[in-house]
Parts: C-alpha cells; sequence; structure tokens
C-alpha cells in the first residue's frame, strides 16, 4: 500500500492548524521538523504494519488542533520520539532547533537504565511529573502521545491492550482531567473502558443509543422552549442535550450502585452564550445568573439542585452554574449555564487564561511530589499519585473560615491529616457540621469540621480503609503496614469475584512486593476491577492473557507461556451475589427460590431478605458455572411478577 499520500496529508493538516497562529519563520522550523523524523523514523513500522513516522505526525496534530499549543511544543511532537528510537541525540536536536525543543524533547524521552527503582512504567511517571518543575508543555506532549496511542490500540494483543489502559486509567487520564484538558481525559477514559471492557463498553452504547431515539423528540421540545424563553430577553445561546460517554455511564453506575435504566442524569443540556451578542455588558457570572433567574420563572426549579460552581469551580477549572428544572413532560432535566469562554477553558484547560485554578493546582502538586521523595516511600509512588489525581473533590471549612479541598469521599481522617502528620496521628473525634462524629465520618462538600485531638489517640488498623488521600494513606502504611506472603497457584480477586467466559486478565504476582520477593502468585480479575488497573498500570508486564476451556482430562491451570494461561473449568462453580427489588405481593419469596433451584436448578448459598412499605429488598448469593449461566439466571428471575430489577454486586470487600 502507498501510504505517502496519506503522511502528506496528515502533515498538511498539521500545518494549517497552526498557521493562524505563528510566524513564517517557524513555519519553516516546523516544517525541518517534519522532515527530520520522517527521514530518522523511515525504516520503522507500528505493530499495524504502518509507517512509525504516522505515529508522530499523529500526535503533532494532537498538539497543533486540540491543544492549540506553539510552534516549539509541534515540534517537540514531531521528533518525540526521534532520540528514543533512532541514532539521533539530544544535542543534534539543540543544533538544528535550540536549547527549548532539546529540552523538551529530552524530558519527553524515556530514559534507559539497566535497573530501576520500582518498575520500568513507575520510574516513567515519575519522569513524566518530574517535568512539572521545567515545563508543562512536555507533559502535553507526553498526554497526546498517549492519546494517540490509545486511539490506535486495536493491533495489540490483549495483555497489552490491558497493561497500556492500565496505565491510562490510574495515570494519564486523571492527569489530564487535572489539568483541564477534558475532551482529551473524555477520550483517554472511554478508549481505555472500550479495551478493557468490550462487552460492557458495547452494551452501554447500545442503551445509550436506544435511550437517545427513544427521548430525543421530548428533550428537542424542551431545548426549544428554554432557547425561546432566553431570546424572549434578548439572551442569543445554543442550547444542547449532551449525553454522558459509557465511561461516565459506568463509572456513574458502579457509584450509585445502580443499572443504566435506573441512573439519573444519563444527559444534560448545556446553555451556552457569547459575551459579545449581550446587550448589557455583564460579567460572566452575573449573565449566568440572570439566565437562571430567566428560566426559573417560566420552569420549575428542584429544590437543592443548584450548584455555583463559577463561585467555587472545581480543581480544573471547570465553571458553570447547574441546576434542574422540571420539563412539560414531568422529567427534572439537568441543566448547565456557561459562557463560551467557558467551554473552551474545559476543553485546554491550563492553556487557557481562564484555568488560572490550575496554575495553582500545578504548585500544590509539585510540593506532593517534593513530600513523596522525601519520604523515599518509592514502593506506594503510584498510590500516591493516583489518590493526587482524583476526579471529584470537595471543599470542606475549619471554624475559623480556612478551606480545604479535598478528594470526594474523604473522612474526618483526611481532613486530619491534611494539616499535618502529627495533627492526623492524634485525631481523637470531630465535630461535623455541630454534630459529634467520628474521625471515620464521610465528609461532604460545605462541612464545617472541628476536629478535637488527644495526645493519647493513635491511628488504628482500619483507618487506612476510610481514607482517600495520599497524606493519609502515607502515613498510616508507614505506621500500620502488614507483611503478608502470598504463595503458589492462581486465586480469583475476592473484591471482583470473576467469572468463566467474562472479561478476564491475570496479574502474575511475581518479585513486587515492597519488601520481599519470595512468593509467586497469579491473581484473576475482571479487566474492569480497580485493583486489576491499578496493579497493570503498574506492572505492565506481569498481566496475563487467561483463556477459559472446557477439556476433559486436561491439568486445570495449563501456562502456555508468561503471558497466557488456560483455566480448565470443568466442574468448578462460582458464588455470586445477586440484589433484587420489586414490589411485594403474596409467593414472591417462594416464586424466586422455585426458579432458581427448580427451574434454573442453581444452589443457593445464601439469602436475605426484607420488607418495608410494600417494597422488597433481596439479596441472595447462588452457584454458577460461567457469565452465561448469570446472564440467563438474572434474566429469569427479572421475568417473575413483581420483580423490578436484578443486578449482580460485582464488587465487595
Amino acid at each position: 500500500m502507498d501510504y505517502e499520500p496519506i503522511v502528506s496529508n496528515l502533515a498538511q493538516q498539521v500545518f494549517d492548524a497552526l498557521a493562524p497562529r505563528i510566524t513564517p519563520e517557524d513555519m519553516e522550523r516546523v516544517r525541518k521538523a517534519y522532515l527530520l523524523a520522517k527521514e530518522a523514523h523511515a525504516p520503522q513500522k507500528r505493530k499495524s504494519g504502518e509507517p512509525y513516522i504516522l505515529h508522530p505526525i499523529a500526535v503533532a496534530l494532537i498538539v497543533a488542533k486540540e491543544l492549540q499549543l506553539d510552534a516549539n511544543t509541534v515540534i517537540t511532537a514531531f521528533l518525540h520520539d526521534v532520540v528514543e528510537d533512532t541514532p539521533y541525540t539530544v544535542e543534534d536536536i539543540r543544533q538544528r532547533f535550540g536549547n527549548d525543543v532539546a529540552g523538551l524533547v529530552n524530558v519527553v524521552t524515556k530514559q534507559k537504565k539497566e535497573t530501576y527503582q520500582t518498575t520500568k512504567q513507575v520510574d516513567n511517571y515519575q519522569q513524566i511529573l518530574a517535568s512539572l518543575h521545567y515545563d508543562i508543555r512536555a507533559v502535553m506532549v507526553k498526554i497526546s502521545d498517549r492519546l494517540h496511542n490509545m486511539r490506535t490500540l486495536q493491533s495489540m494483543r490483549p495483555d497489552k491492550q490491558m497493561k497500556i489502559a492500565g496505565e491510562t486509567d490510574c495515570f494519564y487520564a486523571p492527569l489530564a482531567n487535572r489539568l483541564g484538558l477534558f475532551e482529551v481525559k473524555s477520550d483517554l477514559e472511554n478508549l481505555s473502558f472500550k479495551y478493557r471492557c468490550e462487552l460492557e463498553y458495547g452494551d452501554i452504547e447500545r442503551w445509550l443509543q436506544q435511550d437517545e431515539a427513544d427521548n430525543r423528540e421530548r428533550l428537542q421540545r424542551f431545548c426549544k422552549n428554554v432557547k425561546g424563553t432566553l431570546k424572549d430577553h434578548g439572551i442569543q445561546c445554543n442550547v444542547e442535550t449532551f449525553w454522558r460517554r459509557p465511561y461516565s455511564i459506568w463509572r456513574r453506575m458502579k457509584q450509585q450502585d445502580v443499572d443504566f435504566w435506573h441512573l439519573p442524569n444519563r444527559y444534560y443540556v448545556r446553555i451556552t452564550f457569547w459575551d459579545d451578542t449581550l446587550d448589557d455588558p455583564l460579567t460572566e457570572k452575573e449573565t449566568c445568573l440572570k439566565i437562571y433567574n430567566l428560566l426559573t420563572r417560566d420552569f420549575r426549579e428542584r429544590p437543592g439542585s443548584f450548584i455555583n460552581q463559577i463561585e467555587q469551580p472545581k480543581e480544573n477549572s471547570y465553571q458553570c452554574l447547574r441546576l434542574m428544572l422540571l420539563s412539560e413532560e414531568g422529567v427534572w432535566e439537568d441543566v448547565q449555564i456557561c459562557s463560551e469562554a467557558m467551554v473552551k477553558a474545559s476543553q485546554v484547560g491550563c492553556i487557557n487564561e481562564i484555568g488560572s485554578n490550575i496554575g495553582n493546582w500545578v504548585k500544590r502538586f509539585r510540593k506532593v511530589l517534593e513530600d513523596i521523595v522525601s519520604q523515599g516511600n518509592e514502593a506506594f509512588f503510584l498510590e500516591h499519585i493516583s489518590s493526587s489525581l482524583y476526579y471529584d473533590d470537595i471543599t470542606v471549612f475549619s471554624p475559623s473560615g480556612e478551606s480545604f479541598i479535598l478528594p470526594k469521599d474523604s473522612t474526618v481522617i483526611d481532613y486530619a491529616f491534611k494539616q499535618g502528620d502529627e495533627v492526623g496521628a492524634h485525631a481523637h473525634y470531630a465535630y461535623v457540621n455541630d454534630i459529634l462524629c467520628s474521625v471515620k465520618t464521610v465528609l461532604h462538600g460545605g462541612d464545617c469540621v472541628k476536629l478535637i485531638t488527644s495526645p493519647d489517640a493513635k491511628p488504628r488498623k482500619d483507618w487506612i480503609d476510610h481514607c482517600q488521600t495520599y497524606l493519609a494513606k502515607r502515613y498510616l502504611r508507614l505506621f500500620l503496614i502488614e507483611r503478608r506472603l502470598i504463595r503458589g497457584g492462581v486465586c480469583r480477586c475476592p473484591i471482583c469475584k470473576p467469572l468463566p467466559g467474562g472479561e478476564v486478565i491475570g496479574i502474575r504476582m511475581q518479585g513486587i512486593h515492597p519488601h520481599t520477593s519470595e512468593y509467586e502468585n497469579i491473581t484473576l480479575h475482571r479487566r474492569s476491577c480497580p485493583e486489576a488497573i491499578r496493579m497493570a498500570s503498574k506492572f505492565g508486564d506481569n498481566v496475563v492473557s487467561v483463556n477459559y476451556a472446557d477439556n476433559a482430562g486436561a491439568p486445570p491451570i495449563e501456562v502456555h507461556s508468561p503471558t497466557s494461561i488456560t483455566i480448565n473449568r470443568i466442574g468448578f462453580t462460582y458464588p455470586i451475589t445477586l440484589a433484587i427489588t420489586g414490589v411485594d405481593r403474596h409467593r414472591l419469596l417462594m416464586d424466586l427460590t422455585s426458579e432458581i433451584a427448580d427451574r434454573l436448578h442453581l444452589n443457593m448459598d445464601s439469602l436475605c431478605i426484607s420488607t418495608k412499605d410494600c417494597i422488597v429488598d433481596c439479596k441472595v448469593t447462588i452457584m454458577v458455572h460461567d457469565v452465561k449461566e448469570m446472564v440467563s439466571a438474572i434474566a429469569h428471575i427479572n421475568q417473575i411478577p413483581g420483580i423490578e430489577s436484578v443486578r449482580q454486586i460485582k464488587y465487595e470487600k
């Protein structure tokens, strides 16, 4: 196949994206960088068989078009693999393109070592984050590099897909989110989810398409009514419906412990206005509040739904006003009000001047890095970094009015350690909004926390399960660390409990314990398991492809290579727990147990049922052979009259 027209066309797109905002002299330097990259990578091919040069061109296009960065950063994107994969050196780059480009290329080039402090992956993360001390543009190139790799991941083996997806979930997507790169973050999340959990991703895509078709006409009427109300008062704006992407849906389903059809806010309506079209010279905040006032005259507002993310934006600088409005069909609609500048800021984050909060975060994050390095706690580097890149945050206050930003679901323990190790170590109890509370109490945005310490108080063993921040986890791990040896064989993850026939991956646990390397073990996980994602992001070379077979007489475990095993599942059954809700009626329990035992011929391990105000909640643990049998059981139980929903409880501790 002749790739030359494709290569030339893609490169021209980079030049066209840059042309309006750089000088002719800089454009000439960009073209020279492209030609050097093309020459240097000429002999190389990608896993797909395509010329390797397509990759640096694609990265340069992301940097130039999607991130709107400068000429030197685009030149770095063209050359980001030249020093690592070809005979050219950083000094060669310096002579041709100057110190700035040479410095950026040096930062994005993986340093080859004979030995690594922890793993090759973690050392690479450290190098990327250390570049924040030098220039944030280097991080932009690394994120763009990862985005294109994720967009072309289909040519990789399943174990490599899991390794790269795990890295993306634990590090690159949260980092992009923290830097305010919303579109990039969303792409990374969804591509990772697609390759980790193809079946779940496909299911959610189909459900979204059906849901959108079912609600299209109703939402079009609602948007038209909203736009008409604002137009009558001289406000020109766009009113559009945006459906949340599969990963966001999946994450919310897991957080709220509901299925797709019972998940609220699967979409949102965004009102976007332009400052230069307004009659009144108002600030963005004033205009948002004016729109809010106009809408709440014509539409009923859901009490307590108003959220001001302009006055207190998220730490990634996303800004808007949010509220719920009642449509004429009686549906509460999730509405966001923002300016065009706010939308652009959410897409390009720290690159845009409006994202000033990002600069503050970078300064704080540098302190996080310095703290981790000063502690010498390399074994938990990734966990600390991941907890510092949390997606959602809340703001809580001390009695004096000092504000503290914490991850969502943080507890008083996190609040205590935010004020220092000595405070956290002696936290005794607290008053949250003047109510006496345990230190394990989960905090919410706006809470006022009065912490009580005692010199006799000490951390307890279970604290580590009730904190979110790296500050708390770091101290508690050092204080309470337990040394456990795991030996031999293959086991199922006790949290996600994978089943044969599902999307399963193995993690080979050899020589990775922070205190010993005297064991070997393969743990099976769902590809969506948070622990598997974390382990794959840290020990990607230990990911193992898992195949299930029904080979009678074969050994239970067949190891084909360090990255592939087969498990012969004949006769094995596995417990799964189903959560069942419905409307109470005569003989409902008898019909349920009869369906499971007599029609499906499945054994029940446990059953717990309660009824309140005619609503039945039931948890039943049954034994199944594989995913297919579980899906069949759920479908049959769903058909029982009175049953409203049946779902598997996937993650339990």
